[in-house]
């Protein structure tokens, strides 16, 4: 029978409203899963950088080992033994451990992080402790232990590294409600970083992948939540028909990579005709361009619709006293720099109390032997009498030693061999003692300068392991690439103009242009309407269309000059206007808007040209002239909500071009951005020069090339290899100074360009591989200073190239610049002078100066005021 029968309608009602709802349990249990989550699979320890896996996979190792390689197998069988979650995810961590090459040294086929192979499988692999993991990450005597889950071991709580290991591993974790993404950074860059720290500077580290690449870390933030990298795949042109890809951005593989080029290609935003992948020892992806394909071009469009630009977001979370943290990557590498001289003091002095202790005992020893207390006991009949006489013996010693002498240390005492006794050697003891109490010098000498010592352990590391560490990524400033201004031409453009529709589905009406289905579309009707649209299969616009072209934001080159009727006056009026922004699907007016304005004439000049048109009135206008002609240059370029310049107050018949016209804009300035490589006319980086037509640019490289390209403002050039950028003079002589890698002497030559060809790189030095050009100068009497070692002396010698060598092809070898050996060379500027060319016979017609010319602005008082200096 039920214990609760007799039990109350009150007591019943009491024990049901103890029960916890099904609700409560959830909650309770789901913040406990998130919590073990959080702390024990996905964040790090910001001690040790390390996930709970990662730290017992580590310390089996140190278990198991002996100095060879064990199966993985086997390291994960003795990992298991703390680690309660599987043999899969402690071997999938272990390779991810030893692709990262720091900690395990690896034997057999461990996957390739490039190509996205898996490692084989854990019976075939081997693994065993770096000699950099067992120097910084493992110290029994400073570590913090814990038991394993099950009771039977112990296990670290955290292991002691000395060393920023968080950072130079990176971590990505995903948690509950949490996430963690903190990026791999350069070896020696942290140990750079420390040292500076540990010197009261501040640090700003930046990351580094281990797929090399190019990245711009302008918005990354010092890792915390909000950050952003782009990283780039390093592509090179191997030919007018080839792309190389170099290098692969992190995160992504080379089968990954090629599947999102052939996705570009297949919506036709590239042009390609063929990916290879000839990846072995380095990474090469091999791109056959299709024909007319421009090399920049493709390369801006691999970047803007392929993997080989990609966006990273940092997220630096770590656990700091079992709670997550967001913290900067300089904040981790400060706190790991102060732990690691926190662990490096710890380890003075423990070591301090061992050369103490060992000083201590082989006094004692010494004393013991020599004074032949040992002899003392000999009479002693209990265990008592022999701790009691042999402490009696010490009595006259013991205020030498800087602690008492205990019951142990007597004991240790007896236990003394008579082998030893017999064979005591009082000059070897006292050398034992000298080597001690020099070792226990130093480390008091460390322990007062902790900084300094903590230093040095970091060159240290820096000279043992440092070799082969370099920075694998290039910091880089990317430059904004507009994905409609690279993309392929995958479409086409047609025009109903009667019915007013547009779009690359009308392939029965009238065709207008080739077309990115990305690319905007502008519209000007015969009523006066302007109106800008994305690119549809098919769109209506309105009937009675005039005008159809593709839109480019922002472009300042495109002018329209228009004739229109102002249905108000009945006046005809003319103007010349941009449309540089607009709002998509919004009708803009052209005309005055009044009922019955309508466009009689209009052209849509992509280079500002102003043509002269004939305009015919009306038989019945009472004007005298009722044929004239009218010049668009004549009046300025507005907006397009000017209404115009009266261009008659009589009826027209017909308006006629008669004359083509010519720009209106003047050149285009160009500047060069040496930080990416690009043109622009934003005013950014070095000047070019002003550009018309067929206006070419000059580029010398520093492996003795030079090309000759456009001024298109696709054009990308080797920033780090460029030696020379300049408009293209054909009358300019070039003066070069160049190492002939074969002889190991410096040559000069002065040649004009013979060539004509676009895009296509020449090379005017020897063809050594280890020949260079030094030198290349445009000027009219460009001047070099050479140090020259003459014997034991070294001297100082400037020559006027123009005087040295004559001018002669682009291909002749050139003279020898000097018998002696050529320590430096530096090209000095001629300086000029300013002064009155009407007046200066002498006068060079050349008034261009070159960057890093000195001008002499000294004047007499007598020109000052034709001058106007003053």
């Amino acid at each position: 029978m039920s214990d609760h029968i007799n039990d109350t309608p009150e007591e019943n009602e009491e024990s049901l409203h103890e029960s916890i709802p099904v609700t409560g349990m959830y909650k309770e249990w789901f913040l406990d899963y998130a919590s073990y989550v959080i702390l024990e699979r996905a964040v790090p320890a910001i001690e040790d950088g390390l996930k709970p896996v990662q730290r017992r996979i580590l310390h089996a190792m140190k278990e198991m080992d002996d100095g060879r390689f064990n199966k993985v197998a086997n390291i994960i069988g003795q990992s298991m033994q703390y680690h309660p979650h599987g043999d899969q995810s402690i071997g999938d961590a272990i390779v991810n451990l030893g692709q990262k090459d720091l900690l395990i040294e690896t034997q057999g086929n461990w996957g390739d992080i490039r190509t996205g192979d898996g490692a084989a499988a854990s019976r075939y692999i081997e693994a065993r402790l770096s000699k950099f993991a067992l120097e910084v990450v493992f110290n029994p005597q400073t570590t913090e232990w814990q038991l394993s889950y099950d009771g039977r071991k112990k296990e670290p709580v955290t292991l002691p590294v000395k060393f920023p290991l968080l950072l130079a591993q990176g971590v990505e974790g995903i948690a509950v409600g949490l996430s963690t993404k903190i990026l791999p950074h350069n070896f020696i860059e942290l140990i750079h970083g420390s040292i500076a720290i540990l010197q009261g500077e501040r640090t700003n580290i930046l990351p580094d992948f281990p797929t090399g690449g190019m990245a711009d870390f302008s918005e990354y933030n010092e890792g915390l939540r909000g950050g952003k990298i782009k990283v780039r795949a390093r592509i090179e042109e191997g030919d007018n028909k080839t792309l190389l890809i170099k290098d692969i951005p992190f995160g992504t593989t080379t089968n990954s990579l090629i599947d999102s080029i052939i996705k570009a290609n297949d919506k036709g935003k590239i042009k390609i005709k063929k990916v290879v992948d000839n990846t072995a020892a380095d990474v090469e992806i091999a791109i056959q361009l299709a024909p007319g394909q421009s090399p920049d071009m493709t390369i801006d469009a691999l970047y803007a619709f392929t993997d080989c630009e990609v966006s990273i977001s940092p997220n630096a979370c770590v656990i700091i006293a079992d709670k997550p943290v967001f913290l900067s990557v300089n904040d981790i590498l400060e706190y790991n720099t102060k732990q690691t001289k926190a662990l490096l003091k710890k380890e003075l002095e423990i070591r301090k109390a061992e050369l103490m202790e060992k000083l201590l005992f082989s006094s004692l020893e010494k004393i013991f032997i020599e004074n032949r207390i040992y002899r003392d006991i000999e009479e002693c009949e209990t265990w008592d009498a022999v701790i009691e006489t042999i402490d009696r013996g010490l009595d006259p010693f013991k205020p030498e030693f800087y602690r008492e002498i205990t019951t142990e240390d007597i004991v240790r005492l007896t236990e003394i061999k008579i082998k030893r006794i017999s064979k005591f050697d009082a000059f070897k003891a006292d050398e034992l003692m000298r080597k001690l109490q020099e070792e226990l010098k130093e480390v008091n000498y460390n322990l007062k300068h902790l900084t300094e010592y903590a230093i040095k352990y970091y060159e240290n590391l820096l000279t043992k392991y440092g070799k082969g560490r370099e920075r694998k990524t290039e910091i880089r400033t990317f430059d904004q690439i507009e994905a409609t201004v690279v993309a392929a031409n995958n479409a086409k453009l047609y025009v109903n103009r009667a019915d007013g529709f547009v779009g690359y589905g009308l392939k029965k009406d009238e065709f207008v242009c080739d077309c990115s289905d990305l690319d905007d579309v502008i519209v000007i009707r015969r009523d006066g309407k302007c109106v800008v649209t994305r690119i549809q299969e098919k769109g209506f616009v309105g009937k009675d269309i005039l005008y159809v072209g593709i839109f480019r934001k922002g472009d300042e080159r495109m002018v329209y000059n228009l004739i229109y009727l102002d249905g108000g006056s009945g006046r005809a009026m003319v103007k010349r206007f941009q449309v540089l922004a607009v709002t998509r699907d919004r009708e803009y007016e052209l005309t005055k808007g009044t009922k019955g304005s309508k466009v009689l004439y209009m052209t849509a000049n992509p280079n500002g040209e102003a043509e002269i048109v004939t305009v015919y009135l009306t038989q019945g206008a009472k004007a005298r002239v009722k044929v004239f002609d009218f010049d668009f240059s004549t009046i300025e370029i507005k907006g397009r909500g000017a209404g115009g310049n009266i261009l008659t107050k009589y009826p027209i018949r017909k308006v006629q071009l008669k004359m083509e016209g010519v720009s209106t804009l003047g050149g285009l300035d160009i500047y060069y951005d040496p930080a990416i490589g690009r043109l622009n006319t934003d005013q950014r980086g070095n000047l070019v020069g002003n550009f018309l037509g067929d206006d070419k640019i000059l580029v010398c490289y520093k492996n003795g090339e030079y090309e000759l390209t456009t001024f298109e403002l696709t054009n990308r050039y080797e920033a780090q290899n460029v030696l020379l950028i300049e408009k293209f003079d054909a009358q300019k002589v070039i003066s070069a100074i160049y190492f002939d890698g074969g002889s190991k002497t410096f040559f000069v030559k002065r040649f004009m360009i013979e060539t004509s060809t676009i895009n296509k790189k020449f090379n005017f030095i020897s063809d050594h591989r280890q020949s260079y050009l030094k030198i290349v100068s445009t000027h009219k009497q460009p001047q070099v200073k050479a140090t020259l070692q003459k014997g034991k002396d070294k001297e100082a010698v400037e020559y006027d190239l123009d005087m040295l060598i004559d001018v002669k092809g682009w291909k002749a070898v050139g003279n020898k610049l000097s018998s002696h050996q050529v320590i430096d060379l530096e090209l000095i500027e001629p300086v000029k002078s300013v002064s009155n060319k009407k007046n200066d016979d002498n006068a060079p017609d050349d008034d261009s100066i070159e960057v890093g010319s000195t001008i002499d602005l000294k004047v007499n008082n007598d020109d000052e005021e034709q001058l106007g200096l003053f």
